[in-house]
C-alpha cells in the first residue's frame, strides 16, 4: 500500500548526511593538518613536515601543567557528579514525594542560567566567605553545572528498565545495599559511562566559570586563550589538540562498545 506522506529519498538524506559531517568534522581535521606544519603561521601552502611541535608540547612545562589542571578537575568532577547524579536520579524514579517536580526543575537550573552570570554569581559569593580562588573553586562550580547533565542521562537510563527485577532481588532476600549493586548497577553501566564522559568533557572544556574562579593555577581554556597572542606557542597547541583528538576518538569508541554491550545484554536477557 503506497504511502500519501512524503518522506526523504535515500540518496537525499546520504547526501545531506555527508555534508553535515563535512561541515562539523573537516574544521577539526586542520588541527593535525597544521600540527605537523613546519611552519609557525597557520598559513597555506603548507610547508616540510615536522614533529617538532609534539616535541615543544611535551617540552612545555605551562602547557603540560595546565593540562594536568584540567584533567585533575575534570576526573572529580565527573566522578563526583555521577555519584550525585545516580543518587538524585534515582530518588526521582523510584520514589513519589512532594515537590518531587520543583525540586528537579531547581537542580537543572544551571543548564539555563548564562555561565557568565553563574560565574559572577559564584565569585561573589566566594569572595564574601573569604574562600581563596582555586583549582578547588573551579571544580566546585563544575560540579554545580555538571550534575543536572549527569542526572538526565542516568533518569533516562533508569526508566528503562523493569522495576520488578529490584523488588524480585528484595523478595528474594537481598538488602537495598545488595540489591543496587548486584541488579541495578549493571543494568544502568552504560548510563554511567556516558556520564563520566560527558561531565569529564563539559568541565575540560569549560572557559568561562574557570576564566572568572581560577587563581593562578590556570587550566588548559585558560593556557590556550592567554597563549592565542603569541603566535609562537600556537603550533604547539595545535600538537596538543590534535593528540587529544585522537585520545577522544578512542574514548568515544570505547564509550560506544560499552552502550551496544549494555544494549546486547538487555536484549538477551529479556530485560
Amino acid at each position: 500500500m503506497k504511502s500519501n506522506h512524503p518522506c526523504w529519498k535515500p540518496d537525499g538524506f546520504l547526501i545531506y548526511a555527508i555534508l553535515y559531517l563535512v561541515f562539523i568534522y573537516l574544521p577539526v581535521l586542520f588541527l593535525p593538518l597544521f600540527s605537523f606544519n613546519n611552519s609557525t603561521y597557520i598559513t597555506f601552502p603548507l610547508k616540510d613536515f615536522t614533529l617538532k611541535w609534539y616535541a615543544k608540547m611535551i617540552n612545555s612545562p605551562g602547557l603540560l601543567e595546565a593540562l594536568f589542571n584540567s584533567i585533575k578537575v575534570g576526573l572529580l568532577v565527573a566522578i563526583f557528579s555521577t555519584i550525585l547524579g545516580l543518587l538524585a536520579a534515582k530518588s526521582v524514579t523510584r520514589y513519589r514525594f512532594k515537590g518531587r517536580g520543583p525540586l528537579v526543575s531547581f537542580i537543572m537550573i544551571p543548564l539555563v542560567i548564562p555561565e557568565i552570570i553563574l560565574a559572577i554569581s559564584l565569585l561573589i559569593l566566594i569572595s564574601q566567605t573569604n574562600i581563596p580562588l582555586s583549582l578547588w573553586t573551579i571544580g566546585f562550580s563544575h560540579l554545580l553545572l555538571c550534575i543536572p547533565f549527569s542526572m538526565l542521562i542516568l533518569i533516562s537510563r533508569m526508566e528503562g528498565f523493569d522495576k520488578s527485577l529490584e523488588e524480585a532481588a528484595l523478595d528474594l532476600g537481598e538488602n537495598p545495599w545488595m540489591t543496587f549493586w548486584r541488579v541495578t548497577f549493571p543494568i544502568v553501566l552504560p548510563g554511567i559511562v556516558a556520564s563520566l564522559l560527558l561531565t569529564f568533557t563539559i568541565s575540560f572544556d569549560e572557559f568561562v566559570l574557570a576564566f572568572f574562579l581560577s587563581s593562578t593555577d590556570a587550566t588548559l581554556p585558560i593556557y590556550i586563550w592567554s597563549s592565542l597572542r603569541f603566535p609562537t606557542k600556537i603550533p604547539a597547541i595545535l600538537a596538543l589538540g590534535a593528540s587529544i583528538f585522537v585520545i577522544s576518538f578512542f574514548v568515544v569508541t570505547f564509550a560506544e562498545w560499552v552502550r551496544r554491550r549494555g544494549v546486547k545484554l538487555e536484549s538477551t536477557s529479556g530485560i
